[in-house]
């Protein structure tokens, strides 16, 4: 008697997480046009490259037939000096997601948790599920902010990291020093804490935790930090980890070879030698956003703190027609929309925010 065959597998099958795990919707572009969009939705700088980095980007991209420097040695010396720690406790990655990556590779193991708020970095539960690891979402406060007791009320026995974001992307508030301190006094040191910093360099409240210092303070912690956003190299794909050196030599280990290319090598140290003239620019951007924010916030938006370079509002099944409207005025204003929660709208020039404004202004009214 005959028995059933089994079913022949005609292709290759990837992990079932893949398929599972959400995906990353970057900003909008929109279409082609004769005008080009306000693109104010993926967190940039509406500035190029300062002249002086442009200018060594272009000298560096006369060398690409050769491979970059592994281990970004120059890059890592600056970087150390930048922060105020000896360069073993620096490591660079592809851009501080990539960084972060290499972490959760260096740290966790099958079914090991990491807990993050939610709603937090998208990327976050993207890593996580590569990454093998169970995702614990803890939910923010109302206002924005990282609910840090629940945070820590939600580390078991299996958890492994804890990823905070300050400035939160996309809600914008940042974790205070004393928040930050009672919740890494109530986390057993054998749990890695990661402080996404991406931001940071927009940060004006004093009160904000300040990362280089809790490094002295805390074995267990780690900052991420980016060249995307304050620098303006975006393209370049170059972020960094900061820590201490027994906790960064497993993350160095994880980094692919030669994932960091000579050119953004080269304009990060550029960057690093104009940051003054680089914080000019912040600056401006900073001014920019307290000014737009109280004027989002007298058209009835519940706007959050905003601590980095965009600002969140939090509309809730409103979030889709808003930005949908704003992409059809002219000039189109791209935001990002996040279903069902809140547009992230980025800080961008005068004008670029004025438009925004009279477009947010225009949607109230008709709601």
């Amino acid at each position: 008697m005959s028995t059933p065959s089994t079913p022949q597998v005609s292709v290759p099958l990837p992990r079932p997480v893949i398929g599972a795990m959400p995906r990353y919707v970057p900003g909008s572009r929109g279409p082609a046009s004769a005008v080009p969009p306000i693109k104010l939705s993926s967190n940039e700088v509406p500035f190029g490259p300062l002249p002086s980095v442009m200018e060594t980007i272009t000298r560096a991209a006369g060398t690409i037939n050769r491979y970059p420097d592994m281990f970004s040695v120059d890059l890592t010396a600056r970087l150390a000096a930048h922060v105020g720690v000896e360069p073993s406790h620096v490591v660079t990655g592809g851009g501080s997601v990539a960084v972060l990556a290499h972490v959760l590779q260096a740290y966790c193991d099958a079914g090991d948790q990491v807990v993050y708020a939610w709603r937090s970095f998208e990327a976050y539960p993207i890593i996580a599920a590569i990454s093998g690891v169970d995702a614990v979402q803890v939910p923010n406060a109302p206002d924005g902010r990282h609910d840090l007791a629940s945070m820590a009320a939600a580390v078991t026995d299996r958890t492994k990291v804890v990823i905070l974001c300050s400035p939160n992307n996309p809600t914008g508030p940042s974790i205070d020093h004393d928040s930050f301190e009672a919740f890494m006094a109530a986390v057993p040191r054998r749990v890695l804490v990661v402080l996404d910093e991406a931001y940071v360099e927009f940060v004006r409240n004093s009160a904000t935790v300040d990362g280089p210092g809790a490094l002295t303070r805390h074995p267990n912690l780690i900052l991420v930090r980016t060249f995307s956003k304050a620098y303006g190299l975006a393209g370049l794909r170059i972020g960094y980890a900061v820590g201490p050196e027994d906790l960064i030599a497993p993350v160095r280990a994880c980094v692919m070879p030669f994932s960091v290319s000579a050119v953004a090598q080269v304009a990060a140290v550029a960057s690093l030698d104009a940051f003054d003239e680089l914080l000019e620019r912040v600056d401006q951007v900073v001014a920019e956003r307290d000014r737009v924010v109280p004027a989002v916030r007298e058209l009835g938006f519940a706007v959050p703190d905003a601590d980095g370079n965009f600002c969140w509002l939090p509309v809730g099944d409103a979030a889709a027609p808003l930005a949908q409207r704003l992409s059809e005025i002219e000039p189109s204003v791209l935001v990002r929309p996040f279903a069902g929660e809140g547009v992230r709208i980025t800080i961008g020039t005068v004008g670029e925010n004025d438009a925004m404004i009279a477009g947010l202004a225009a949607f109230e009214q008709r709601n």
